[in-house]
């Protein structure tokens, strides 16, 4: 005599098979907080080089009329980034024409940046270059550093 039994549907995964979509899962999860810690940093240094790079224009407003360059002059808002206050000048002017604007990064940015000095200096010429001055940030690193900027 044979028995027949009824085919029987599977029902659910085995735990082999959830196991190995957990341990992907933790993979995946561990590159992507890397890639966000070294995100976060390289994003506020670039916001803050992109901040300081639109005020060049008021900057540049100023030499042509050899005035006096202020905060008000060249519109800068301090950011949440920056250390700086309104009433602090972030910028120097020289007679020839030469001069800086620069910000020291703290507040709200991240830790590994946080004392990083970024300044763009205009020489006799007119041509900006930007620095970024890592002294001061505990945990720097050189990817950190945007396109168009040089490490002192």
């Amino acid at each position: 005599m044979v028995v027949d039994f009824p085919c029987r549907s599977q029902r659910g995964f085995t735990l082999i098979e959830l196991m190995i979509v957990v341990a992907i899962l933790g993979i995946i999860s561990a590159s992507a907080i890397a890639v966000y810690r070294e995100f976060v940093p390289k994003s506020q240094i670039s916001r803050v080089v992109g901040e300081l790079s639109a005020l060049k224009t008021g900057f540049e407003e100023r030499v042509s009329q050899m005035g006096n360059v202020t905060n008000a002059s060249l519109g800068y808002i301090p950011s949440d980034l920056t250390t700086g206050n309104a009433s602090t000048n972030i910028s120097v002017l020289n007679s020839d024409g030469s001069g800086h604007m620069q910000v020291t990064l703290g507040g709200n940015a991240h830790p590994a940046v946080s004392g990083a000095v970024v300044r763009f200096a205009r020489n006799v010429s007119g041509v900006w270059t930007c620095v970024i001055d890592p002294a001061g940030a505990a945990d720097w690193n050189a990817t950190y550093l945007p396109p168009g900027c040089a490490e002192s």
